[in-house]
């Protein structure tokens, strides 16, 4: 069994098969140098100019057949969670499953982040335990506790800016191109991080964004000051929460999941590939063929 997956975040655009054939195809939207990320319309813009070339790139060399298929539809399983650029493509999977007289299902955007880092690294028994997860991207930086289903309630994270965003507000302010994390994380150099009050499984980041603006020192040490900081908040938060919780599993996800400097200050915790810690469509494809197979 194989199964097609979607997913048109807010800056990439990703298809992904699962099941007898594992690929996954993405691409970046573009945004204007300086800028520090799209607007709605430019999104659905450019996941309608992507989509379908990516599908042909995903296509080459399989001959096989979908089973079914899978799309995100918002960014996460909540009440009023909406971005149009999820419609992109929810209305192409939803197309694509009818014409082939296959089922559609529909995860949200942080379920597929979960499912890919479970997936890529053989953890896919998780799916039906409780576990600790971080989900550390642009636009989210938020700690979960994850039952079994992938039922996920948010328990901490940022109260304002994402460490995405700090990430690549710094990037850009230095010259680098949006998104800049892994642009940033590879001149870091170790630098002693600022601690961040951290209280009942939350803490602030527009503070660290204002101490960067005022900093006159080399791009290597701002990089090194700016993940570092965010690595040490992030492992001080998870010691937290695992007092609180018991000792569960940790994973982490999300494009900041691909820092080395975070990679290195969390030993135990399961990350995944860089690639597929960022966004893409194959956690939405295993996810819709684990329940497709059921």
């Amino acid at each position: 069994m194989t199964a097609l997956g979607f997913d048109t975040s807010n800056y990439t655009t990703s298809t992904a098969l699962y099941g007898d054939t594992v690929k996954n195809c993405s691409r970046l939207l573009p945004v204007r140098e300086g800028a520090l990320g799209l607007r709605q319309s430019d999104a659905v813009f450019s996941h309608i100019n992507a989509i379908y070339d990516l599908l042909d790139e995903l296509y080459t060399d399989f001959n096989g057949t979908v089973d079914a298929v899978g799309v995100s539809y918002a960014p996460r399983r909540v009440e009023g969670s909406y971005m149009p650029c999820f419609k992109v493509g929810e209305t192409v999977a939803k197309s694509i499953a009818r014409a082939l007289n296959v089922p559609c299902f529909a995860f949200s955007h942080q379920e597929g982040h979960l499912a890919a880092a479970l997936f890529t690294t053989g953890n896919e028994e998780l799916l039906e335990k409780t576990f600790l997860a971080w989900h550390l991207s642009g636009g989210t930086t938020e700690l979960l506790l994850v039952k079994p289903g992938l039922i996920a309630e948010k328990i901490g994270g940022t109260t304002d800016i994402s460490a995405g965003q700090l990430i690549d507000r710094t990037g850009v302010a230095l010259g680098m191109k949006f998104p800049s994390g892994r642009e940033l994380d590879g001149i870091a150099v170790d630098v002693k991080p600022f601690k961040i009050k951290e209280k009942d499984l939350s803490f602030s980041l527009s503070g660290m964004e204002n101490k960067v603006k005022e900093m006159n020192e080399e791009k290597t040490h701002v990089a090194g000051f700016v993940m570092h900081t965010v690595a040490d908040i992030i492992c001080r938060t998870t010691q937290s929460a695992l007092k609180m919780f018991g000792d569960l599993p940790v994973l982490v996800t999300g494009g900041v999941g691909g820092s080395s400097v975070l990679r290195r200050k969390m030993q135990g915790a399961i990350f995944c590939e860089p690639k597929y810690s960022a966004d893409n469509a194959l956690g939405i494809a295993a996810l819709a063929h684990f329940k497709g197979g059921k």
